[in-house]
């Protein structure tokens, strides 16, 4: 644990390897940071659930002596974020007063870097072990998977499941139908894998499915924003993503490229097997004629 690193940062990269009641305190301290943490230790333990002394092997995993220690390293940083400069413009966009030499900005400009800005902290804030932890789960040919999204990651989660039965055998997408996935729990197997995607406003069935998989021996992996769904205190990886946007809308591109990144580690990890499963389904492509093939020498797109 890096003890330069932010309180935040250190606890997000910490999940992996906190225990079930652990997770579940971090995930409400994270859940509400800063404020859940600045008051009693009985306070926070009765908020999260969970007793006292979890609160102090949290605290003491991540790096500090106890909660005592762990409250002062936290006001001071909150400290210094209050008295921070405003250097960033009113619409987020960069420094203030910096102009563009009286020239437009093109309007995709300043959207693009807030996602940009939202990728790179999300690499930045996902520890590698939990990365390579969820991909070689989803490589283990013995485990089944089952992937389910929300409101608005169903595509996302929808997406994932397509390309990865294209990778392996044994992959359900669990959407459309609100019973799917209490019907998907019928079959689960100890050792089998569920991916949630799971994003502020988070949903109670993916808080529920989560918990009911784990506690059947199910391997649950969370994609999730910074703020963490509940269902992270379940979950053995926790992939946190950075979406928010200076707009109504959040922004879901870090949930992509999360996603494509670990569907090439898995290919990667099952290269033999891919290329030959590529090779069928190439056959089965052009004996059902299902894509039109291009005329000879027109333009491919």
């Amino acid at each position: 644990m890096d003890p330069a690193a932010a309180i935040e940062e250190r606890m997000h990269a910490a999940l992996g390897d906190l225990t079930r009641a652990e997770r579940q305190a971090a995930t409400y301290i994270l859940s509400h940071f800063p404020m859940s943490a600045l008051g009693s230790i009985t306070t926070l333990a009765q908020a999260a659930q969970v007793s006292s002394p979890t609160i102090v092997r949290l605290v003491q995993k991540l790096g500090f002596r106890g909660y005592s220690d762990y409250q002062k390293a936290l006001r001071a940083e909150v400290g210094r974020l209050l008295v921070a400069p405003l250097t960033l413009a009113p619409d987020g966009s960069g420094p203030a007063g910096a102009g563009t030499g009286g020239m437009a900005a093109h309007p995709l400009h300043g959207f693009s870097r807030h996602v940009v800005g939202n990728i790179e902290a999300t690499l930045a804030r996902i520890p590698a072990a939990d990365f390579a932890g969820a991909a070689a789960l989803l490589a283990d040919p013995e485990r089944r998977v089952a992937v389910a999204g929300g409101r608005l990651t169903h595509v996302h989660a929808d997406y994932m499941a397509t390309l990865l039965r294209v990778i392996r055998s044994d992959v359900t997408f669990l959407g459309g139908h609100s019973t799917d996935w209490q019907q998907a729990l019928l079959d689960l197997r100890t050792g089998d894998v569920v991916v949630i995607f799971d994003i502020r406003r988070y949903g109670s069935d993916a808080v529920q499915l989560a918990e009911l998989a784990a506690e059947m021996g199910g391997e649950v992996i969370l994609v999730t924003d910074m703020g963490l769904s509940p269902a992270a205190a379940h979950a053995r990886h926790t992939l946190a993503c950075r979406i928010e946007m200076p707009s109504t809308w959040d922004s879901t591109a870090t949930l992509l490229v999360v996603v494509e990144a670990l569907l090439a580690q898995v290919q990667g990890l099952l290269a033999d097997q891919v290329q030959i499963r590529l090779n069928r389904l190439e056959d089965y492509f052009a004996r059902t004629r299902v894509f039109r093939a291009p005329k000879v020498g027109a333009r491919r797109e």
